[in-house]
């Protein structure tokens, strides 16, 4: 096994629906941690419009523009290691999950095992953002390894309106 890392070292104490990924990163800890707690690395793979700071407690604000603010409190912070997340949105299948970012430095490279965890169920929105969780993971690390983030800022957010048409 690479790395002696077992898939479910990191999985097998999830009580709910999880979408787990592990990426590796040619990157320092220190890269990689600010690129998943500060605003200025947030912003350039996630959610271009991002209030954030590496702080216990503080509430970061990731503004989708017309899908709406989401808040994720930071629940547990451990400078280069580890990052989790509580979301706080109200009456969303996002409510109360948690997303942890878990940073192992080996041998000049990072692995990022990533965690979105205690979702209800898995519904089609469960694996609609598995799929979306993938594709940022991946501007991720072309941020840290490159350090250009690779948001395209043109595109239409048309998340809302993709919603409503499929659900209804």
């Amino acid at each position: 096994m690479l790395f002696n890392l077992s898939y479910f070292q990191y999985t097998q104490n999830m009580p709910m629906a999880a979408i787990t990924h592990q990426v590796w990163i040619k990157a320092s800890a220190n890269k990689v941690y600010d690129a998943v707690t500060g605003q200025e690395g947030l912003s350039q793979w996630w959610i271009r419009k991002t209030t954030a700071r590496p702080e216990l407690g503080y509430i970061n604000l990731f503004d989708e523009g017309a899908s709406g603010v989401t808040p994720m409190k930071i629940i547990e912070l451990t400078p280069n290691e580890f990052v989790e997340w509580q979301c706080l949105l109200p009456e969303d299948e996002w409510t109360n999950t948690r997303i942890s970012f878990d940073i192992q430095q080996k041998k000049g490279a990072v692995i990022l095992n990533f965690s979105h965890s205690c979702w209800r169920q898995q519904s089609e929105y469960f694996s609609v953002c598995n799929f979306h969780w993938a594709r940022h993971l991946l501007t991720l690390k072309s941020y840290c390894e490159t350090g250009k983030g690779q948001l395209d800022v043109t595109l239409k957010d048309n998340w809302k309106e993709l919603t409503q048409a499929i659900t209804q």
